[in-house]
């Protein structure tokens, strides 16, 4: 058992390298949505 499959992800393949993928693309693009939207409502443009 990897240290991956201790955290978050408890799943057998969480730190197979698609998975990692997956769940990174996941987050960043949460993350530019937020930024964007953030400026968007910000300077209301």
């Amino acid at each position: 058992m990897s240290d991956l499959d201790r955290g978050i992800m408890k799943f057998k393949g969480a730190d197979t390298p698609v998975a990692i993928a997956i769940s990174s693309v996941i987050i960043i693009g949460g993350i530019i949505f937020l930024v964007v939207w953030a400026m968007q409502n910000a300077y209301a443009v």
